[in-house]
């Protein structure tokens, strides 16, 4: 059984004390596919050398996360641009919208997310969308940037069905995490009128851990207790859902 981690952030620094540990405990467990997403410049370094340390595991995203768009925004979008031209990505994100954080940086924000998803169309990439308490700002861009060479995840959706039918208009995949486990997450009363083409498998680790990690740091391998949830859900078998979702995760970043 593979089964793909499409969100996980194992260049954290809450991973420094047993990155090696806890990446071996995901891959002993089935869970041998992890696509990273960038934050800013500054992880640069440190996501070059977790691809160095586990290749046959780790794929790499290049991109400007909403909540690092600050005042030198540009200068970041033209790292992302000139990492996308020195070597191989599996996509441009994570990219998007937060307005829980900081509402006053909504122009920068969208200015920043527009420029990227173009930057995507131009290298042929998918995008993988951040949203929070922002989904008519994202699907606002979004509805200005559809089209055939637009594709991608929304990570770690929340929203509601109309707003899951919404993002998958625009040819994006669903990226369902722990969220998925938690008494008052919601998706979970929906899911299930969403067919399982359209969704795909993510931890966000260290964020957003699984019940009955709630609230602990989270890790890839718990990337089963959501297997597990959705199994549940979709009454279908852990294997079935695994092999479904790692086929839908190639379908995005082509590996």
């Amino acid at each position: 059984m593979i089964i793909t981690d499409t969100h996980t952030h194992l260049y954290s620094e809450a991973f420094d004390e047993d990155r090696t540990e806890m990446i071996n405990r995901a891959i002993d467990a089935g869970v041998t596919r992890f696509f990273i997403p960038a934050i800013d410049s500054t992880y640069t370094e440190s996501m070059l050398q977790l691809e160095s340390d586990f290749p046959d595991h780790v794929f790499l995203m290049t991109g400007l996360h909403p909540t690092h768009v600050k005042d030198n925004y540009k200068d970041e979008l033209q790292h992302v641009e000139e990492m996308l031209a020195s070597r191989k990505f599996y996509a441009v994100g994570e990219i998007g919208i937060d307005l829980y954080w900081d509402k006053s940086t909504l122009g920068i924000q969208k200015e920043a997310f527009k420029q990227q998803i173009q930057l995507a169309k131009k290298h042929k990439l998918p995008i993988v969308i951040h949203c929070r308490e922002a989904f008519n700002e994202v699907f606002e861009v979004l509805e200005e940037e559809k089209g055939d060479n637009l594709f991608g995840i929304f990570h770690c959706f929340t929203g509601t069905l109309e707003q899951a039918h919404q993002a998958i208009s625009y040819n994006m995949k669903l990226g369902i995490g722990g969220v998925a486990t938690f008494k008052n997450g919601k998706i979970d009363k929906f899911l299930n009128q969403i067919d399982l083409k359209h969704i795909v498998l993510e931890t966000d680790a260290p964020y957003l851990a699984p019940t009955p990690f709630r609230g602990k740091r989270n890790e890839s391998v718990y990337i089963l207790k959501v297997l597990e949830k959705l199994a549940t859900i979709y009454n279908v078998s852990l294997e079935t859902l695994a092999e479904i979702t790692t086929n839908n995760s190639k379908a995005v970043f082509g590996i």
